[in-house]
């Protein structure tokens, strides 16, 4: 079965099947981050909250600081396999297709950024798309190699995030992820002027 459409739209490529049976996958992190980092950010295991702010966590459902552990590792280019002990492990409950879908009188429903995930593994996932294409090759198994990239993203992030929780107060600042995110975006572009640089001493040689 093709994974592309008749007019070959990269962006139904992503929509049948693969957006579906990615979405259905619920990644797993280290069950050391679930106290150290996620009940400390979020209501997890509660869900989104209006009373989130009241109760000094800065996000609602658990897998809002996944998505954020995920761009930081994504951002610093950085991966960290998981545990490979099963008992070292646990999923966040919900699976992707549901991660953003619910709004409150205090936010606006967030989908669109599972696309902006899904494109990112596409991307850094070394995947033959050609043979997914043709048959050749099972699309299961290609979306397990996309989770698992999400997963090593993540638990990067989440370690990340675990050495700024020892910095008394860090998250205090309402600026902290901010600061993070501009910080790693700051050394994404100082790497591409440096590319470049290189590529102009290639060509004068």
């Amino acid at each position: 079965m093709s994974i592309l459409n008749e007019d070959k739209n990269i962006d139904s490529h992503m929509d049948e099947p693969l957006k579906d049976i990615w979405g259905r996958r619920n990644p797993r992190f280290e069950k050391q981050y679930e106290d150290s980092v996620i009940r400390v950010l979020a209501d997890y295991g509660i869900g989104a909250s209006e009373n989130t702010e009241a109760k000094a966590k800065i996000f609602g459902a658990g897998y809002e600081v996944y998505i954020l552990a995920f761009f930081i590792g994504l951002y610093s280019d950085k991966r960290l396999p998981l545990s490979d002990d099963s008992n070292d492990l646990k999923v966040l409950g919900q699976p992707l297709e549901k991660w953003g879908n619910g709004a409150s009188k205090t936010r606006k429903a967030y989908p669109e950024i599972r696309r902006y995930i899904l494109y990112a593994l596409v991307a850094r996932t070394d995947i033959n798309w050609i043979k997914i294409d043709k048959g050749e090759e099972d699309i299961s198994k290609a979306v397990t190699k996309l989770v698992n990239t999400m997963e090593e993203y993540a638990n990067y992030g989440f370690s990340f995030l675990a050495d700024k929780m020892q910095q008394e107060g860090y998250f205090f600042s309402p600026r902290a992820f901010l600061d993070i995110f501009l910080q790693l975006t700051e050394k994404s572009e100082k790497t591409e002027v440096q590319d470049d640089d290189s590529d102009s001493d290639v060509e004068q040689l």
